[in-house]
């Protein structure tokens, strides 16, 4: 599970911490209550995690930090001084 602030202006949503729950079915090879204690290679066996939830725990109306940089470099272009690289 992954915790974070959604920024509803443009759709991200930014991490800010992740923990781990145990999904608790006997079938799952990464669960505590797996069936198969030591060197499981039963078919029926779920060997693939899912992708982690994201949970806001902020709601942000703004922009994400990233998003503000990009259309202010697209406003105002990074100038160039002479002798610098």
């Amino acid at each position: 599970i992954i915790d974070g602030r959604f920024h509803t202006e443009c759709s991200h949503f930014i991490a800010m911490s992740t923990k781990f729950q145990d999904c608790l079915r006997p079938n799952c090879l990464f669960s505590s209550r797996h069936i198969h204690l030591i060197a499981c290679k039963s078919q029926s066996c779920i060997r693939l995690m899912a992708l982690p939830t994201k949970n806001p725990i902020r709601i942000s109306p703004s922009k994400c930090c990233d998003c503000v940089l990009k259309t202010r470099d697209e406003v105002m272009p990074m100038v160039r001084v002479s002798g610098m690289r």
